[in-house]
């Protein structure tokens, strides 16, 4: 599992740790890691670091510092090595020294630093580090506009990110590779700031941390909360899923919602809803209730609202009036946005609400005394948007997007790094509500059920396009019904996975 801290809990950490520790030392081993990932990066590109071009982007502070260091011992491995300094007077005096003394040089003129920034091999970005805030200042900018055929290295976070909140409120150097030190940043996990990482790699210093607030299930992690069914099993001891979802209008979310739920792990799928023929018809497997939730029998968790139109309101009143876990989605969240956190006032059963940014706009208009957002402005403040959603109602909160945030009362939040831009598809949402609502009623609890549906659903929407890479890229559209076709085949890769198989890595190189 990756774990990623605040800013405040690492300095925090740093401090202790630095009192204990000769002066400099903790900086000289970030320093080192920084400047070993650099040298494999330069002898992967060109062979060799001897007589590779190289500029240090060194502002003020311990981040400049660290480039500073790792330039000079790139230099003594015979790097050509240029430190542009942006804030000459207040550079780091060691860092600038030991490069100056490793034959490295440095200039203070942006006309210079840009020129060998355009034609450099590999830049180190220590503009500005991790307690950065506001986007880069004017005398950067230039950087993060201008061409470069080398690649950037950023120094724990790209200048210009939310070390935080992976918020980018102004301009930000991109960065190809990303080396964060003790611990992940949340910045570099999620987006739009986790699109400016690159490839993380982490460095361990020494830190002695706190339990993360933010984390990111690998595939072990979901490896072992998969339900499997044991001897005795049979279909009602692995939980019923009952799903009421489609319309006249939408009768295939119907479709697509029992589809994920039959591939997540409960022993039977329960449906309710007009689209009782066309869901028997291709899942012949879906026991069919007439009626709504209040009359169609146990089951251990309910998904209410996929293209359920105006009957909606009803299956969702049934459903929340049970004593099992709900997941509710689409039009169930435009019926909870009219009735309010108030609606969910007194359940002691588990709630998920799987909004999107649209959706999550119009839940917390009014409801926590701030102005109402656009979701443009929420989707740029993912974490906190999903914070903010799960406080106000009480309930678990997985916020879809291209970085999917999962969110519980207490402040927990799981970022999922699986996901892919081909999941932007009509229906992908129906068959994520039907997975994870099938785990719920499998038994995992609901932060837990939400992050592994989210993860299993990334990963079938790479399987489907064709696009296994780092980030998913590459492949050809898909449709939702591919991407519920494809959840066997990824839950098969997990498993192997915990068994000995290569894990998969998505942005990181770690």
């Amino acid at each position: 599992m990756r774990r990623a801290h605040r800013v405040e809990q690492v300095r925090a950490a740093e401090a202790e740790l630095m009192s204990r520790l000769p002066e400099g030392t903790l900086m000289q081993r970030a320093a080192a890691g920084l400047a070993a990932t650099c040298a494999k990066l330069l002898t992967r590109r060109r062979g060799r670091v001897y007589g590779s071009r190289v500029v240090v982007l060194a502002g003020s502070g311990d981040n400049g510092g660290d480039a500073l260091y790792a330039g000079a011992a790139l230099a003594r491995r015979g790097a050509r090595v240029t430190a542009v300094l942006l804030s000459p007077q207040r550079a780091h005096a060691g860092g600038l020294a030991a490069l100056r003394a490793a034959g490295g040089r440095s200039t203070p003129e942006r006309e210079v630093g840009l020129a060998e920034f355009s034609r450099a091999d590999l830049v180190l970005d220590g503009i500005v580090g991790i307690g950065g805030r506001g986007g880069l200042r004017p005398e950067a900018q230039a950087y993060a506009r201008a061409g470069r055929r080398g690649v950037v290295v950023a120094v724990d976070v790209p200048s210009g990110v939310d070390a935080d909140t992976g918020e980018v409120p102004g301009e930000a150097l991109r960065a190809d590779v990303t080396v964060c030190f003790g611990t992940y940043k949340p910045g570099l996990l999620i987006d739009p700031g986790a699109s400016y990482a690159g490839a993380v790699q982490l460095v361990g210093i020494g830190l002695d941390l706190p339990p993360a607030g933010v984390t990111a299930l690998q595939h072990a992690d979901v490896a072992a909360l998969l339900p499997v069914p044991g001897v005795e099993s049979d279909k009602y001891r692995r939980g019923v899923v009952g799903v009421a979802a489609g319309s006249a209008t939408y009768p295939g979310a119907a479709l697509l919602a029992v589809a994920g739920a039959l591939h997540g792990g409960a022993g039977a799928v329960r449906y309710v809803g007009t689209a009782a023929e066309e869901v028997v018809r291709r899942f012949p497997e879906t026991l069919v209730t007439e009626g709504g939730p209040a009359g169609a029998g146990r089951v251990q968790a309910w998904v209410v609202g996929p293209g359920g139109g105006e009957g909606a309101r009803q299956s969702l009143a049934e459903a929340l009036a049970g004593d099992v876990p709900v997941l509710v989605d689409a039009d169930g969240l435009t019926e909870l946005g009219r009735l309010g956190p108030g609606a969910l006032a007194g359940r002691t059963a588990p709630t998920l609400l799987t909004p999107h940014t649209g959706e999550a706009a119009r839940l917390l208009a009014g409801v926590d005394g701030t102005a109402p957002q656009a979701a443009g402005e929420l989707a740029a403040a993912r974490l906190a948007t999903a914070r903010r959603l799960a406080a106000a109602y009480r309930a678990t909160v997985l916020l879809k997007g291209s970085t999917t945030v999962v969110a519980d009362p207490g402040g927990a939040a799981r970022v999922n790094p699986t996901g892919t831009s081909w999941l932007a598809t009509a229906g992908s949402g129906d068959v994520l509500a039907g997975l994870a609502g099938s785990l719920l009623a499998a038994g995992l609890p609901v932060l837990d059920a939400a992050s592994v549906a989210a993860y299993l659903h990334g990963l079938a929407g790479r399987h489907a396009a064709g696009s296994p890479g780092a980030a998913g890229t590459g492949g050809a559209p898909v449709t939702a019904l591919q991407v519920a076709d494809a959840l066997p085949a990824v839950w098969r890769d997990v498993r192997a996975s915990a068994e000995g198989a290569e894990e998969w890595t998505d942005r990181s190189t770690e």
